[in-house]
């Protein structure tokens, strides 16, 4: 019992407490098992908070990307880890997937692929199933929006023309650009990635709109048909 009580992060001083650090310091000043154990609240009788988010980002390696693609179960696998703290966790992530993909999104101008990359990456690179994703753009490329068409499974997702050219109508766009990703980690397009995007392109140009682009996205690459020399 005594290691127990040795062990709780209330003996702790308060210069090492996640809570009081973040008050103290602010919230970029914490480790990203800091930011963990605050999520996870408490930890078992054995372990304390920070000690049960240390053991949880290492089944991932620390990559906060792996984090995000485990589900429930796998989070509820770690002893000390029950429902509630998996939603927690799963819904924290979730927060910082989308705002990273909307965040200032009306200041964000568009200028080649490595910008679509770095909007649409963490929204849906670590993704364990497919989503197909359209973003509007206006006549300076700034983002208008960018809006989830369709979800499938690990190979594939059904995409819909008329509804991508029906949303870009809706929102004024003059161009656009869609992607996916491939959760196989695998960024070269298929044979249906190839024809789906001529598909879309000589739609779009019916209606005087430009596709500029389709990108193929995993957690930490992608592929450009733009850059590749694709939509030609």
């Amino acid at each position: 019992m005594g290691a127990d009580y040795q062990n709780r992060i209330t003996n702790w001083s308060l210069e090492d407490r996640p809570r009081e650090k973040l008050l103290r310091l602010g919230v970029r000043n914490l480790t990203n098992v800091e930011l963990v154990a605050l999520l996870l609240g408490s930890g078992t009788r054995k372990t304390n908070a920070v000690e049960l988010a240390r053991e949880l980002l290492g089944l991932v390696d620390n990559d906060l990307n792996e984090l995000g693609r485990l589900d429930i179960d796998d989070l509820t696998k770690i002893k000390g880890i029950g429902t509630a703290k998996a939603v927690t966790v799963k819904a924290s992530l979730e927060l910082g997937f989308r705002r990273s993909s909307g965040y200032t999104r009306e200041k964000i101008f568009i200028r080649n692929s490595a910008g679509v990359f770095e909007l649409m990456q963490g929204t849906i690179g670590p993704l364990d199933h497919e989503e197909f994703w359209i973003i509007t753009l206006n006549r300076a490329h700034r983002v208008i929006n960018s809006q989830k068409i369709s979800q499938g499974g690990l190979t594939g997702t059904v995409i819909d023309t008329r509804m991508i050219l029906r949303h870009a109508l809706d929102k004024k766009a003059t161009s656009l650009v869609i992607c996916h990703n491939h959760p196989s980690g695998n960024t070269r397009p298929s044979e249906a990635d190839i024809s789906i995007t001529k598909k879309i392109k000589e739609a779009a140009e019916l209606m005087d709109i430009s596709l500029l682009d389709h990108l193929v996205i995993t957690s930490d690459a992608y592929f450009s048909f733009a850059d590749e020399g694709l939509l030609v």
